[in-house]
């Protein structure tokens, strides 16, 4: 409960007071304020200017019953389990059930050094530091390429490029996460001898802390970002892409193969330069002469269309002049407003401005969805720009080292908010995101990566690190994006063994830029690579992948109870090990096997030549899929072939039935 600071007695702290349920503290050159934001979560600002402003960027404070007190020499709040002292000097320590959990680290031996602000251009560069803990361990982020599944003694650039989606928040192993409420440019160090956040530019500093297991924390996480819709069922099954369907016809005559080979089709995508120009947001009429006529076929095969759109615009657009005189484009500090260079100098619209939104999403209504098409896939949505100096953007919110990481979220917004008025729910395949843009229908996937078995396994922790980000939808290229040689034995390999990490993933959608043999069909802009259909794998492949394909098709009722219980707790459908074994210290390890849902378990073959998996069971009893052994807790060697793949299922569980 509340209680007025009138009733305390003794010493007090000087310059603190409790007002409206916060500890509001000042000194030299700082003010603090402290709230309770959730149950067991603690709230943390630092006005540099020493003066309050509320700006909750993506973040949705829940009520919650605070206990204060004033020690004298610190101020005290108790959230919960969670518990947070300030010392007079400015230090922080939070505590969990009375234990210390996290503490501020000082910088300087003197001088009260705990917390860093330099003036920066009329704003401020600020960091916090805390103290190391040997032991602990630390997951999220968002995802790399870092090859990383414990990130303890790493360091990363919060910023988001081609391949890297920065989601500012990480879970500890000694219960708790912790949320960095900042969109600004900057950098993380989980180093071994401290753990340092870092914005290049901001008005505060600006944290939560939850304390708890990973799923009362990925509850909490839900309910202060978001939760994620319920993925309809037509995105649960099986999605077809390649760079790329030249043509309306190339796209339906692959999808009437599927159809003839009896293989269940949920999606195909029609990516990039399908347009007249950047930023016309339309098909090019020569090349896809009937859009509707296009869509109608798809859908009476039962297959979506997903298309492809860039933020990029060019002086060639139909749109380009209206979005430059009504400011709808990313301006800059210096220079040019064209920031990417692709078939010509592109600028880059500004969703961060409400107008923007609204006058793309009526050219995305006009275009493709009243002709039938189902989803959007925003690709570069970081947005791409060369080279990255963010602190030269210029977007209607702010300055783009204030607010380099918001952008995803605002893109995703802006489906949601058009698909909304027109009574459905999205789903965005994105290039980035930021935290809450799973409330939008967020589908994250990891960008243009490498099509290799090193970058398998580097996908796998990958996942595992955004699965603690609360965010749910993620998924890969399948086969990786640039790289593969569809006639090569060890892409061939590759692909099997990524087709069965894709089964066991939230979205199931090959992709890629196959390596060219023989000569380009037609002088197109961008023209497609070779084939990247499940029958352009060689024989041995192609019954392989289809039946994978159709053991994806049998699980999906499983991966719809799955989805339901990630928008309403938030909890991922790819999850770490430890997610539900928190008291499992080996658990932490695992970065190459986990939980798909609450019943299966998936280690994915990451190696050139593999046939053997080491897999570590947890408490319980657990039936591998393709012998039905039972096995209990314990490391345990299962051997798979080319054509077989390492899953266990939960005893007891219904699923075992889809294998």
């Amino acid at each position: 409960m509340f209680r007025s600071p009138a009733i305390y007695r003794g010493a007090t702290m000087e310059n603190a007071r409790f007002e409206n349920n916060s500890i509001l503290f000042a000194r030299s050159n700082e003010l603090v304020r402290i709230t309770p934001c959730h149950d067991n979560a603690i709230r943390f600002e630092a006005f540099p200017d020493c003066r309050e402003f509320d700006e909750d960027f993506t973040l949705t404070p829940q009520s919650a019953q605070a206990e204060f007190e004033d020690k004298g020499y610190c101020v005290f709040m108790r959230v919960g389990r969670l518990s947070i002292q300030l010392e007079r000097n400015g230090k922080l320590t939070f505590y969990r059930d009375g234990k210390t959990m996290l503490e501020e680290k000082e910088e300087l031996a003197f001088h009260d050094g705990y917390r860093n602000y330099a003036r920066k251009d009329g704003l401020w560069a600020a960091r916090i530091t805390f103290k190391s803990h040997e032991g602990e361990h630390f997951y999220g982020l968002g995802h790399e390429a870092s090859n990383q599944f414990d990130l303890k003694g790493c360091s990363f650039d919060l910023r988001h490029v081609n391949a890297k989606c920065t989601i500012p928040f990480v879970y500890s192993s000694r219960g708790y996460g912790f949320l960095w409420n900042n969109p600004a440019t900057g950098a993380v160090e989980l180093s071994q001898n401290r753990t340092r956040w870092r914005a290049d530019a901001t008005r505060k500093l600006d944290f939560v802390v939850i304390a708890g297991n990973p799923k009362e924390v990925s509850e909490a996480l839900a309910d202060l970002t978001g939760h994620a819709p319920v993925m309809p069922h037509w995105a649960t099954g099986f999605w077809q892409s390649r760079l790329r369907y030249e043509t309306q016809e190339d796209l339906l005559e692959v999808a009437r193969r599927y159809k003839e080979e009896n293989v269940p089709l949920s999606v195909i995508i029609a990516d990039y330069f399908h347009w007249t120009e950047q930023g016309d947001y339309k098909f090019d009429p020569a090349y896809w002469p009937d859009v509707k006529a296009m869509t109608d076929e798809l859908h009476r095969m039962g297959t979506k269309l997903v298309v492809s759109v860039w933020p990029t615009i060019n002086e060639q657009s139909e749109n380009y002049r209206y979005m430059r005189d009504n400011n709808l484009l990313i301006r800059t500090t210096k220079g040019s407003d064209k920031v990417f260079d692709f078939y010509g100098p592109q600028a880059e619209i500004d969703v961060t401005n409400p107008a923007t939104r609204e006058f793309v999403f009526s050219k995305l209504k006009e275009n493709y969805l009243d002709q039938g098409v189902d989803g959007l896939w925003f690709d570069e949505a970081e947005p791409e720009i060369h080279p990255e100096h963010f602190d030269n953007l210029l977007f209607h919110i702010g300055r783009g080292d204030e607010y380099g990481l918001i952008y995803p979220y605002y893109y995703a917004k802006m489906a949601y908010d058009g698909f909304a008025k027109m009574g459905e729910v999205p789903v965005i395949l994105t290039r980035a995101a930021y935290l809450g843009a799973q409330k939008f229908g967020a589908l994250v996937w990891s960008g243009d990566i490498p099509s290799t078995f090193e970058s398998l396994s580097e996908q796998v922790k990958a996942g595992l690190n955004m699965s603690m980000c609360g965010i749910p939808w993620w998924n890969t290229d399948i086969g990786g994006f640039w790289g593969g040689d569809t006639q090569s034995e060890e892409f061939r390999e590759l692909i099997v063994r990524w087709f069965q990490f894709g089964v066991f993933s939230p979205v199931m959608r090959v992709h890629g830029n196959r390596n060219r043999h023989g000569e380009k069909k037609r002088d197109v802009k961008e023209p497609s690579g070779d084939p990247n259909e499940i029958w352009s794998f060689g024989e041995r492949n192609f019954p392989i992948l289809r039946d994978l394909v159709l053991l994806r098709e049998r699980l999906r009722p499983y991966i719809e109870t799955q989805m339901q219980i990630a928008s309403e707790k938030g909890y991922p459908v790819m999850r770490p090990m430890f997610f539900d074994n928190p008291d499992d210290e080996i658990c932490y390890s695992l970065g190459e096997q986990y939980l798909f849902g609450s019943d299966i378990l998936f280690a994915p073959i990451v190696n050139r030549g593999q046939t053997e998996k080491d897999v570590y069971l947890p408490e319980g009893e657990w039936v591998l899929t393709k012998t039905k052994e039972v096995f209990g807790k314990g490391w345990h060697t299962v051997n798979a072939e080319i054509n077989e793949f390492v899953a266990f299922v939960r005893k007891g569980a219904q699923v075992i039935d889809c294998f």
